[in-house]
């Protein structure tokens, strides 16, 4: 049957990087299995069995990529075991070594160290890209840290901000997502060698009751694959709650993109911010004129599947008994890459769209001025009273007459003409020649300028560093807010 006969998961088929999708193909996992093979057969050898000779790791290593799907299949059919399949099908490309192949494994010790050698690096391709994404976003903020902007709460006009300062409330979701990833993979523990059970009884036997060899093992394995540190303690598997550890800051990005997507949705509908709309693209088949959002509304929907997925990993951990049950098998293939895939699926979007907002001043402009002279009346409270007026007598007259501008804008349509009633209206006369000062945006905007530029220089900038020579960046390595 040809793709288009059968379903295909819009994850792969539609939206997935070939560097993610890499990372969790066959290819890699199978390949990853039997690195694991030699470094075990490696650090066997090198703490004295026998058995093993420089000839039998040397033909391992040169059949790594050498791998024969027919016969893998083959063999999981009669034997209905994954691992014992990719054993046999190893060891009947390493004739030599096959009596050597998982000597004294469990089969979780090429499942669970590949699988958090995968996640290591699937973590690693998140994080560059969520830089990237910072990166750009904060080139934007930088840009518009002067823009005043309505603010907005409960989605009602509030004081002003600015157009850069809102998306540092962004960027900074983005950092601590960052922050967890990198966490998370820095201190990714490994399984490590450690038997059916997790008492390492196999290799305890294997080396004559030697428990300071069965210890180097561990450790010699442990760095031959790049890790730092080993569980302590397992059982058959690597703790399933690690599982919610690792699922958790991926699901928190989740909700991340989803708040920023939706907040470029709503200023879309406002015509303040839009995300990059191509020349040729279409945004309804019937109404010609339309320019949806359709990217954000893309992060939102794949969003609400991550975060979905973390129920998996807690059900999962919940309900492995003792020292291991097999149904957190069928459901961590599914849940893991998914996870990963998703997110670096949104990244992608993310990064088109960050890099292409879209502002229109003339439109916030607008808006401000709509709002504004509610918003500015305390202020010409406060310079009436410098000029010797009562304040109390004062907010009666603006009261009386922001209701009868509140009526012309609600009940007529009207444009808000408090600004000209006030103007208008004599009692005001001794501060008419301020107005413009007082009704300038910037003078509502406080310190949002000024905190902008602290956030990207204290804390936006240094997180960045370590990442500026990444592909991800696809510009210079020198910052440019």
């Amino acid at each position: 049957m040809s793709n288009n006969q059968v379903f295909q998961s819009p994850l792969t088929s539609r939206y997935g990087s070939k560097e993610m999708l890499y990372t969790f193909s066959n290819d890699h996992r199978f390949s990853t299995w039997r690195k694991l093979w030699i470094f075990l057969a490696t650090a066997q050898k090198q703490l004295g069995i026998n058995d093993i000779s420089d000839e039998m790791i040397s033909e391992m290593k040169n059949n790594i990529n050498n791998i024969d799907y027919n016969k893998a299949i083959e063999e999981e059919k009669k034997r209905k075991h994954d691992v014992m399949a990719h054993v046999y099908t190893f060891g009947e490309a390493c004739p030599k070594a096959a009596p050597i192949i998982h000597l004294g494994a469990t089969s979780c010790y090429v499942t669970d160290n590949a699988d958090l050698i995968i996640i290591r690096e699937a973590t690693s391709i998140l994080i560059e890209k969520l830089a990237s994404v910072i990166h750009h976003l904060s080139k934007f903020a930088f840009e518009y840290r002067n823009l005043p902007t309505l603010g907005f709460t409960h989605f009602q006009p509030a004081q002003l901000t600015t157009v850069g300062k809102r998306a540092c409330l962004w960027i900074q979701d983005f950092l601590l997502d960052l922050q967890n990833l990198e966490r998370i993979r820095d201190n990714l523990p490994f399984r490590g060698v450690k038997g059916t059970t997790g008492t390492q009884a196999s290799f305890l036997n294997l080396f004559g009751g030697d428990h300071d060899k069965v210890e180097k093992l561990d450790r010699l394995v442990t760095e031959l694959a790049g890790f730092r540190k080993t569980f302590a303690v397992t059982g058959q598997t690597y703790p399933r709650k690690y599982d919610i550890e690792i699922l958790n800051p991926i699901s928190s990005f989740g909700a991340s993109t989803h708040k920023f997507a939706t907040d470029i949705r709503l200023l879309a509908s406002l015509k303040e911010i839009e995300e990059p709309f191509d020349k040729d693209q279409i945004g309804s088949s019937a109404m010609a004129y339309k320019r949806n959002p359709m990217r954000c509304e893309r992060i939102c929907g794949l969003s609400r599947h991550l975060f979905s997925l973390i129920n998996n990993a807690l059900n999962t951990a919940s309900t492995q008994w003792l020292e291991r049950t097999l149904d957190d098998s069928s459901n961590r293939r599914i849940t893991l890459p998914e996870s990963f895939l998703t997110a670096d699926i949104i990244l992608n979007i993310l990064q088109n769209v960050v890099q292409g907002l879209v502002v229109y001043p003339s439109v916030i402009q607008a808006k401000i001025s709509q709002e504004l002279p509610f918003m500015a009346t305390e202020n010409i409270i406060m310079a009436m009273v410098k000029c010797g007026g009562n304040r109390q007598e004062c907010h009666e007259k603006i009261r009386v007459l922001s209701l009868q501008s509140s009526e012309q804008v609600k009940m007529k349509g009207q444009p808000n003409d408090l600004i000209q009633r006030i103007v208008n209206d004599p009692y005001f006369s001794p501060i008419c020649h301020e107005m413009d000062q007082i009704l300038d945006p910037k003078s509502f905007i406080g310190r949002a300028p000024q905190q902008v530029e602290n956030f990207l220089t204290s804390e936006v900038r240094p997180s960045l560093l370590p990442y500026v020579n990444s592909k991800y960046f696809q510009e210079s390595t020198q910052f440019s807010f």
